[in-house]
């Protein structure tokens, strides 16, 4: 089995004036989403939504602190799982099927720190 991260990416404006409703309907999404991981025979290990990134703070190297957002963009990092998969090829198609009506996913294998993947 191989973890594999899938990096939600959205328009940051996606959900700014979302309705309750449409919120819900978002939810309902991720739900269905985590049975079909599982009737796929993968599995969630983690996971969670961001809070806008007007709210994040930016470390530098040298420790400056900038706070968001930095950088005018097209999408920005709304959320993520952990996936448990059987390969890359499976976590892609577990990949397709993650709710991003705002934008689409980035499917990144999670490196095992036992080895050196470079």
């Amino acid at each position: 089995m191989a973890k594999a991260a899938i990096l939600i990416e959205e328009d940051p404006n996606f959900s700014t004036n979302m309705s309750p409703e449409a919120w819900g309907a978002v939810i309902d999404a991720h739900d269905t989403f985590t049975r079909q991981v599982a009737e796929l025979g993968g599995s969630i290990e983690g996971g969670a939504a961001l809070a806008p990134t007007t709210t994040a703070t930016k470390i530098t190297t040298g420790g400056a602190l900038t706070d968001g957002p930095f950088v005018e963009t097209k999408e920005a990092f709304g959320g993520f799982y952990v996936v448990e998969a059987r390969d890359l090829d499976h976590a892609i198609e577990i990949g397709k099927l993650c709710p991003a009506p705002g934008g689409g996913v980035e499917v990144r294998p999670v490196v095992d720190p036992t080895t050196n993947p470079f």
